[in-house]
């Protein structure tokens, strides 16, 4: 890699290709994991396009999550009800961990920013996972967008 990095993180993981493929190593491990599985119940193969899109827009890509599939408020319904538990949320570290150093470039600082994302988001999605569904959430505000230093705004 040269010395000069890609401005945004979506060009430095690679794109939506790289992100589809991060999403499909991911959500491998996570439905053959006792732990996690349960989770993810009603999964389907849209799940992972959906999670691909949001990383996109996260990622400072195109704002496709947010046009067409309701941005951050959709996101953040999504995973009302679910009851996340904290052994859970570690454990699906663990799994996108895995997935990050297969599917990732080898840039040290890339992955560490993009789990630094996934720590901070999954974070969020316990504490909202804990309320039933159907919880008024008020205005969850505009997807965030995260970058090299981290959360921009």
């Amino acid at each position: 890699m040269s010395d000069r990095r890609p401005d945004t993180l979506y060009e430095a993981v690679g794109g939506i290709e790289a992100l589809r493929r991060l999403s499909h190593t991911f959500y491998r491990g996570v439905l053959a994991d006792p732990l996690l599985a349960p989770v993810f119940a009603d999964f389907t193969d849209t799940h992972i396009e959906h999670v691909a899109v949001w990383l996109a827009e996260v990622f400072s890509g195109p704002a496709a999550f947010t046009d067409r599939l309701g941005g951050h408020q959709a996101l953040l319904r999504a995973h009302l009800g679910l009851a996340i538990t904290e052994e859970q949320r570690l454990r699906w570290m663990e799994v996108m961990a895995e997935a990050v150093s297969r599917e990732l470039p080898e840039d040290e600082l890339l992955r560490r920013r993009v789990l630094d994302y996934f720590d901070w988001g999954t974070r969020i999605a316990e504490d909202v996972s804990a309320s039933p569904a159907g919880t008024d959430l008020g205005e969850a505000g505009p997807t965030p967008l995260w970058g090299w230093e981290g959360l921009e705004k």
